[in-house]
């Protein structure tokens, strides 16, 4: 069973364009790994019940920094819609802590991140913590949006690729460059073949990038994927 904490929201904020971040206290001792998940309880005050007062999000945050941070599409769900109301002060409960989508302890073999819309949330959590420990990770993300407005954290990702030199930041925004192609692929990954991917976002995302790193010569065995599902 999930261990469960009692957490105050301190912040709802915007950090893309139809992207929301909920901030969560940080219980004293709570300990994860960059890349894992945990579920957000709404408190009875929603009117919601337990069929639909919890959803699993990843966490942004990484575990040096002080909070909790999780972010999602507001899509128009039951769950979303009353998780966009519930006031910053308000207790909520933390169900925790799942997941292995976990940047791989070997050092000296390169990891690649092709990830999608909100599909950045893990990838960030483990970016900042490798940029924060100085890690030997050498680094590549393919982060796609439709546009820059949809984009979230770019800014922390432009700082992080800034402060470390194993980490390569690759934007792409396909209402004006089209989609990640193999040429994309050859083009930031230098050895395709001795790469760990780690595939993260929309299913159909993740599917179509799987095949395409095969084909153009990955691993199979070294393609990870996190599968976002009702995102």
């Amino acid at each position: 069973m999930p261990t469960g904490y009692d957490v105050k929201l301190l912040q709802k904020r915007d950090v893309a364009e139809g992207t929301m971040e909920f901030t969560l206290e940080k219980p004293e001792g709570f300990e994860y790994r960059a890349g894992q998940y945990g579920d957000l309880v709404l408190p009875a005050s929603t009117g919601l019940d337990d069929s639909s007062n919890k959803h699993g999000f990843s966490f942004v945050s990484a575990p040096y920094e002080d909070t909790l941070r999780m972010a999602t599409r507001m899509r128009g769900s039951t769950f979303k819609n009353a998780a966009a109301k519930v006031p910053e002060g308000t207790m909520v409960k933390l169900l925790a802590l799942w997941g292995d989508f976990t940047l791989q302890k070997n050092e000296s073999i390169p990891a690649v991140f092709i990830t999608g819309g909100i599909g950045i949330t893990p990838v960030r959590s483990i970016i900042a913590q490798a940029t924060h420990d100085r890690s030997a990770h050498e680094i590549t993300l393919i982060y796609a949006n439709r546009t820059p407005a949809l984009a979230a954290y770019t800014g922390d990702l432009k700082q992080f690729a800034a402060e470390n030199g194993n980490f390569t930041f690759v934007p792409i925004y396909t209402s004006t460059q089209g989609h990640v192609s193999a040429e994309t692929i050859r083009e930031h990954v230098p050895d395709i073949g001795a790469a760990r991917y780690y595939l993260c976002g929309p299913e159909g995302m993740v599917k179509a990038m799987r095949k395409l790193l095969i084909e153009v010569g990955a691993d199979e065995d070294n393609i990870r994927t996190e599968e976002f599902e009702g995102y």
